[in-house]
C-alpha cells in the first residue's frame, strides 16, 4: 500500500507512540500522538480530562484533533486506544492514510501498564480486558495487522515494507 500518511491503531501499551517516532525518523515523516495534542490543548493530562470532564469530553477533543490532521501529509499518527473504535473516526482514518494495528497479546500489555492512574481505562485490570477484547473487533477492520510484540526495529521494517518504502 502506497501512503503519504500512517495511522498507528491498537490498545494501550501496544507502542503506538514509539513505533511513531521511530518510523517518523527512518520516513523523515512527522510523527504525532493525539493523546499529546489533546494534553497539549487542554494543559493537563489524559487521566485529569478523564477524572474532570469523563470520557465524552475526551472523545469529543480526540475527534476534533483527528480532524485538526486530516489536510496533513507525510504524518504517522499515533493514535489513542479507543479512536479507531468510533465508527466516523474509523471511517476518516480508512479513507485517509493508511492505518496499521499494532497487535499486541494481552499479556504484554498488563506487563507495558502500570496500574498507577495515568491510564484511566486501566485502572481496573478486569475492565481493561474486557476492553481490550472488545477493541479486537474494531482494530481489524485496519488495512494491516502488525504483531507488535517483535522487536521495533522489526515492527518499523515491516511497516515500512507494507508502505513501499
Amino acid at each position: 500500500m502506497k501512503a503519504d500518511k500512517l495511522y498507528l491503531v491498537g490498545f494501550m501499551g501496544a507502542g503506538k507512540t514509539t513505533v511513531a517516532h521511530a518510523l517518523g525518523r527512518r520516513l523523515g515523516w512527522r510523527p504525532e500522538d493525539i493523546d499529546s495534542r489533546i494534553e497539549g490543548r487542554e494543559h493537563r493530562t489524559v487521566a485529569a480530562i478523564f477524572a474532570e470532564d469523563g470520557e465524552a469530553y475526551f472523545r469529543r477533543a480526540e475527534r476534533y484533533v483527528l480532524h485538526e490532521l486530516l489536510p496533513e501529509r507525510n504524518l504517522v499518527v499515533a493514535t489513542g486506544g479507543g479512536t479507531f473504535v468510533d465508527p466516523e473516526n474509523r471511517a476518516l482514518m480508512l479513507s485517509d492514510g493508511a492505518v496499521a494495528w499494532l497487535d499486541v497479546p494481552l499479556s504484554a500489555v498488563v506487563e507495558r501498564i502500570p496500574v498507577d492512574g495515568r491510564r484511566p481505562l486501566a485502572s481496573d485490570r478486569l475492565q481493561m480486558e474486557e476492553l481490550y477484547h472488545r477493541r479486537r473487533a474494531a482494530y481489524a477492520a485496519a488495512h494491516v495487522r502488525i504483531d507488535a510484540g517483535r522487536p521495533l526495529e522489526e515492527v518499523v521494517e515491516r511497516l515500512l515494507d507494507w508502505i513501499g518504502y
